[in-house]
């Protein structure tokens, strides 16, 4: 333990160490912020603004215009130099309501009455053309991401509904193992994706929706992309190779990203990113067991010995420099054309140090200039690559909408059917 705890400290003195980006390197990544649109994979503004606290669901009231009390307005996506943003319409997949699928809609109508209410800087698109045309007009291009296949209550009809509604990917899981695919933070109970599972990728890839993989098991990842026509996409990730979280991409999952054409967006969730952060949260985990063994159902002993832990133990930070770091990682094992931004701001209740909310992104790309990054590779980093799966997406969805119809494939038919195993065939 004493050694482990002496690597820590002198990883964190390794970090702070690092020389700042310097007056080029700012100037490098202001130049290539003006030249290509950033587009970040996922910020849950509009799950945000239905939890507010004085005036939940109301758009008018979460005035971004104005500070907020989140990490996104307009003021700060401007300071950002961000030019196009993935909405997330996320819903919870432990929520109890009368459906999936209604309070979906409703977050889908919270995220468009947003787009609508700041028409001089934010514009509704669906297609890589309209988010640089967006761009070129000095708006944000505001794309829609679904996040959990929950959502769709098994149904492809629900699917291509809500693709008409606008939505452009959709993560296949939340955190909860579904009917058809396992989650990466559940148990794994459906041996990755079922048969009705593989036939929700091809119906996505026919209509021309990414299929994102963030959430979701490494072998759903790895099925996915044996049945996908189309790139996917990791919309709010880091790499599992510099953190061993299970919300992480492993290496021979990037590995097999060139082949496929899609992109890892590395998200800035302190606890995805930070190796030290993920050993501390395990510790945690740990002593909190210790407690509750001990402490014979007393919960307020628990509370109080994991609150002493904790103060005797803080948190390490994350930083900028750990984001860097899992970038970097993509690209050096996926390469230069397979790496995005997806930071997942209002998304998250901890911030990284330096990439504290949607202003801060120029920061991250001085600290990639600083270490050597072409300003080619940063254009790909900030919105090149995105676009380009989105266009090719778009191109496999026309020549699939000529070579079959709508699916009307069913779970019960595919997955349910006597004799049928739930796993994959």
């Amino acid at each position: 333990m004493r050694l482990a705890i002496g690597f820590l400290l002198l990883a964190a003195s390794v970090v702070g160490s690092q020389p700042a980006p310097s007056a080029r390197d700012r100037a490098v990544a202001e130049r290539v912020l003006r030249a290509v649109p950033l587009v970040d994979g996922h910020n849950d503004l509009p799950w945000a603004i239905r939890n507010a606290a004085a005036a939940p669901r109301d758009v008018e009231a979460y005035d971004l215009r104005k500070t907020t009390p989140g990490h996104t307005d307009l003021a700060r996506l401007a300071a950002g130099r961000v030019g196009g943003q993935f909405w997330s319409v996320y819903i919870p997949g432990t929520i109890r309501d009368s459906g999936f699928a209604r309070v979906q809609l409703e977050q889908i109508d919270i995220a468009r009455r947003v787009i609508a209410r700041y028409p001089d800087r934010l514009r509704f698109a669906t297609t890589a053309a309209e988010v640089r045309a967006a761009f070129a007009a000095g708006r944000i291009g505001s794309l829609l991401g679904m996040e959990g296949g929950h959502a769709i209550e098994n149904s492809l009809g629900a699917l291509r509904a809500f693709y008409d509604a606008g939505v452009r990917y959709m993560t296949l899981t939340h955190n909860q193992t579904l009917d058809w695919a396992d989650a990466a933070t559940d148990s794994a109970r459906r041996g990755g994706l079922t048969p009705f599972g593989r036939e929700v990728v091809r119906e996505m890839n026919r209509l021309g929706m990414l299929v994102d993989l963030s959430h979701v098991a490494p072998s759903v990842m790895s099925q996915a992309l044996d049945v996908s026509e189309a790139p996917v996409i990791f919309s709010h990730s880091g790499a599992r190779g510099l953190a061993d979280h299970p919300r992480n991409v492993p290496d021979s999952i990037l590995a097999r990203l060139p082949r496929n054409g899609g992109v890892v967006m590395v998200t800035f969730v302190p606890g995805f990113v930070s190796a030290r952060l993920v050993a501390w949260t395990r510790q945690r985990a740990g002593r909190a067991a210790e407690l509750r063994r001990d402490a014979a159902g007393d919960t307020a002993a628990v509370r109080r010995g994991l609150e002493a832990w904790v103060a005797a133990n803080p948190a390490p930070k994350a930083t900028l420099a750990d984001v860097a770091d899992h970038v970097e990682h993509v690209r050096r094992i996926a390469g230069a054309d397979h790496v995005g931004i997806g930071g997942d701001f209002d998304g998250i209740d901890t911030v990284i140090e330096g990439l504290e909310d949607v202003s801060k992104y120029p920061g991250l790309f001085a600290e990639l200039a600083r270490r050597g990054w072409t300003e080619a590779d940063l254009r790909k980093l900030a919105g090149e690559n995105i676009l380009r799966v989105m266009s090719t997406a778009e191109r496999v969805s026309a020549r699939l909408r000529r070579e079959r119809a709508p699916s009307t494939a069913t779970i019960e038919r595919l997955d349910r059917a006597p004799g049928r195993t739930t796993g994959t065939p």
